[in-house]
């Protein structure tokens, strides 16, 4: 197995829970309203730092899709899956998006957000009296 080399992701981002790598941004959220056997999931436009399984037809809640399982390219951990083929025309508008479980990923506050929380952190009420 050869060196893994991993892509930053500047701003918001989504994390594997398992290894923390980044996976995807923020921005990149089509959908929070998918579902998936251990609850909820998020449609994502593309992900970063993932490996894809082999293609299978599988049975969803819209209908049969070809998809492929994905996993963290960095720990290996399953992470969700990948459109490959819709087979219903209203279903096309998933083909190539990820779809990433809530309960595996964490979401990256990034430094932008985390420096706007540390200044208001310091500031004061008391002042302004």
């Amino acid at each position: 197995m050869g060196r893994v080399f991993l892509v930053e992701l500047e701003g918001r981002a989504y994390r594997c829970r398992f290894c923390d790598s980044p996976l995807a941004l923020a921005e990149h959220v089509l959908s929070r309203g998918f579902n998936c056997r251990q609850g909820r999931a998020f449609l994502f436009e593309k992900a970063v730092n993932i490996s894809v399984g082999p293609e299978e037809e599988r049975l969803m809640l819209s209908g049969v899709h070809t998809v492929a399982d994905i996993f963290c390219c960095c720990c290996g951990q399953l992470l969700g899956w990948k459109y490959m083929a819709a087979h219903d025309k209203t279903q096309k508008y998933k083909e190539g998006k990820v779809v990433l479980e809530r309960w595996r990923i964490i979401e990256d506050v990034g430094d932008q957000e985390y420096n706007l929380l540390e200044a208001n952190q310091n500031s004061s009420d008391v002042e302004f009296a």
